[in-house]
């Protein structure tokens, strides 16, 4: 699951609500559910580095960029 990944990255989940500017609790709800606030989805992505894709952690609202080669 990516916000556990995330989460780990981040040092935990105080550490991961510290850089978001949410709550402990705000952190530990979206592992429960599996789902991170859309609000939250890029500076999470941004949080780590990248090292977690904005579409792994909402795949609904990020899809995967297509890379065409054009010849």
């Amino acid at each position: 699951m990516a916000i556990k990944k995330a989460t780990k990255l981040a040092g935990g989940q105080s550490a991961l609500a510290r850089s978001l500017g949410v709550s402990q609790p705000a952190v530990y709800g979206w592992l429960a559910s599996g789902r991170i606030s859309a609000e939250y989805a890029l500076r999470c992505h941004e949080a780590v580095l990248g090292q977690v894709s904005a579409h792994d952690l909402r795949p609904d609202l990020y899809p995967r960029r297509l890379i065409t080669i054009n010849g």
